[in-house]
């Protein structure tokens, strides 16, 4: 049998351009997920419909052998893991468990896991206004953050019994579209500042609003991270490849950002810039639970795994976006997307 790379919830945002990109590299890539969206342009990308919390459902992936696992598969808006927990712990942990059961069954050791800068919780009390670094103890605010922190803390518990071989990516605030424009963000419902704001430039919610200008910073707004899908893929590419290659990692956390941080008005004043839209801002107040800074201190991705984010100029992000939802001369119809706001 040919050997392949599994990618769990590989439709979706940074799953589906991590997919595009090994293909693009030659790998033979099998897609899980529950809904399929086949990706465009890339023929050697096979698709399995299964959801983890079934794990009858993985026998379909019986017939391929596999390298390594790159597992995106989660529920992911923190809004709704706030008002209904238990569907996030079912789907993120006990799904995480049926897949290392499987992969265990198989003797798949490699998997790539994707976490979140969520996982540090509001850190500002341990690190003030500095880049955070993979040595602060996780403090997750919400269910969202501790369904992935459950699920680091399993790996690295398998790990020690060398049942497994873990990297674990701590992702900052994922923007931006590939190259071709093929794929980019769209979810529903929408919770990250760039899209929000161009539904706020195409007419598509009235105005976009700024929660808190009081914070410790130059503007006053929030500072956060944004680091292109691309680099995020190519980051999994690069960790797929030294664990296929047999590299083990005895501390396997990386955060993956860009390792520098843009205020709320910043963006906004680029979305402008690069699209020339106009649009309504509304000034409103904190949020609780909002950090003034979270920027990513990437030095270790940096020096161990060889990652450099170089897509990730936020004129660049907010470019890719920009030419994503204007390809082929048609803005994308945001009318059936569900309202939601973020400072992130």
């Amino acid at each position: 049998m040919s050997k392949h790379i599994l990618v769990t919830g590989g439709c979706g945002y940074i799953g589906g351009m991590t997919a595009i990109t090994l293909a693009e590299q030659g790998f033979n890539v099998v897609v899980l997920d529950k809904k399929i969206k086949p990706l465009e342009f890339e023929d050697n990308i096979e698709y399995v419909q299964a959801d983890l919390r079934d794990i009858g459902t993985l026998d379909a992936l019986d017939e391929y052998e596999f390298d390594a696992v790159l597992h995106f598969a989660a529920f992911i808006e923190v809004g709704v893991s706030v008002q209904d927990p238990i569907s996030f712990y079912q789907n993120n942990v006990a799904g995480s468990i049926n897949l290392f059961s499987y992969m265990q069954k198989r003797g798949i050791k490699n998997i790539v896991f994707s976490s979140t800068a969520a996982s540090y919780g509001n850190p500002e009390s341990l690190s003030g206004q500095k880049p955070l670094t993979e040595e602060l103890m996780p403090s997750p605010i919400n269910p969202y953050g501790s369904s992935k922190v459950i699920v680091e803390r399993l790996l690295l518990e398998l790990q020690s019994l060398d049942l497994i071989n873990p990297i674990i990516f701590r992702y900052f605030n994922a923007s931006g579209a590939d190259s071709l424009s093929r794929h980019g963000e769209e979810h529903d419902p929408e919770t990250h500042l760039i899209p929000l704001i161009f539904q706020a430039a195409v007419g598509a919610r009235e105005s976009i609003k700024i929660y808190g200008d009081d914070y410790p910073t130059l503007d006053g707004t929030c500072i956060r991270d944004y680091i292109h899908v691309q680099d995020l893929a190519d980051a999994h590419v690069i960790a797929a490849k030294k664990l296929i290659s047999g590299d083990k990692f005895p501390s396997p956390i990386f955060n993956l950002g860009n390792g520098f941080g843009y205020s709320v008005k910043e963006v906004i004043n680029m979305v402008r810039e690069v699209s020339g839209m106009s649009f309504i801002v509304e000034q409103a107040p904190r949020r609780a639970g909002d950090p003034a800074y979270l920027v990513a201190d990437n030095k270790k991705a940096k020096q161990i795994l060889g990652f450099e984010p170089t897509n990730s100029s936020l004129q660049n992000i907010v470019q890719s976006h920009y030419k994503f939802i204007t390809k082929d001369d048609k803005i994308l119809d945001y009318s059936d997307f569900n309202d939601a706001d973020s400072n992130n």
